[in-house]
């Protein structure tokens, strides 16, 4: 079984009409994993915004589609 590393801020809060971005660090190769993002609303249950694929494609829950969006950096 293989074992990777994520680092990710803690907690972030933002206002409504603020943009946000957040940073993820991992330690495999994003173009032969594909990484999914969550968020979890204070309060309520964890929900899936959606994810890069390895080849680049991108997937987004089709309620927050105008809301996120997924980028990544392969260097």
């Amino acid at each position: 079984i293989d074992s990777y590393e994520l680092t990710q801020p803690e907690s972030l809060t933002v206002r409504p009409d603020a943009t946000l971005t957040i940073n993820c660090k991992v330690s495999y190769s994003v173009t032969g994993y594909s990484t999914g993002w969550i968020r979890q609303p204070a309060g309520k249950a964890l929900e899936w915004i959606g994810y890069i694929w390895s080849d680049g494609d991108l997937y987004y829950k089709d309620s927050l589609k105008s809301k996120f969006s997924i980028t990544r950096d392969t260097s």
